[in-house]
């Protein structure tokens, strides 16, 4: 049963770039709407650069993580095959986004063109609007207008045979930790997560955090000295005043 409430929640975010959504999850603990929800240095709650986002002008992605793990093939283990992975997109509250950690070994890593044009339109077809990858993909022209969001770690024309190795378990792609069921905002910067219990808290401190820097980028505009800028910030970002 889709949650109106929560389904509203989620669109507001799409109105906010990825960094601010981090500024109130963790990045400013200090900050009176920064929700401290890890460690910002310590734990593994965003992506680092080694990702490149494909469409940056689709904007913003937010949805829930479902998670899969790509390897070589095992003829000691063919349970699972992309089928599967789609029938846990098609379970998870909508949107989705798909975490595929990429396993293979060093000297094809950066060939495994994994994602194509078919397997985004069905990934599309269930609800899910982006993909986020350590490895790269392929079929960009294909993808380009279905409007499906890639944060993948680069492009490449072909692959050889490939098997999914496991399903919605903790996977660790480009510095950030995911674990399935957690929302993922995703856009041009990369990606960050939060547990969704603590959603509507980010919805409400992203929207007085983008209120306080569109004041506070208005100040900026008529300061013409550093005293006045000083004025400006608030103490817990830069220091003193």
């Amino acid at each position: 049963m889709v949650n109106d409430t929560t389904q509203s929640l989620l669109k507001e975010l799409l109105r906010y770039d990825t960094p601010s959504i981090t500024n109130v999850v963790a990045t400013y603990p200090d900050h009176s709407l920064c929700l401290g929800l890890y460690n910002p240095w310590s734990e593994n709650w965003y992506t680092d650069q080694s990702l490149k986002c494909l469409f940056p002008k689709l904007g913003p992605r937010v949805g829930y993580a479902v998670t899969c793990v790509y390897g070589l093939p095992d003829p000691a283990y063919k349970r699972y095959s992309f089928l599967d992975v789609v029938e846990e997109l098609d379970k998870m509250e909508k949107p989705t986004i798909l975490l595929i950690q990429q396993k293979f070994p060093p000297v094809i890593a950066g060939k495994v063109g994994l994602v194509g044009g078919n397997m985004a339109a069905t990934m599309k077809a269930v609800g899910c609007v982006g993909l986020i990858s350590n490895g790269p993909s392929r079929d960009i022209d294909e993808i380009r207008d279905m409007e499906f969001q890639l944060l993948i770690g680069g492009i490449t024309p072909g692959h050889g045979p490939m098997a999914v190795h496991a399903i919605n378990v903790p996977v660790s792609i480009a510095g950030m930790d995911v674990a399935p069921g957690e929302i993922i905002h995703m856009d041009e910067n990369g990606a960050c997560k939060f547990t969704a219990d603590r959603l509507e808290e980010v919805v409400h401190n992203v929207k007085l955090l983008h209120d306080e820097e569109a004041a506070r980028f208005k100040a900026l505009k008529s300061a013409h000295s550093a005293s006045e800028v000083r004025r400006v910030y608030p103490r817990e970002l830069y220091g003193k005043r």
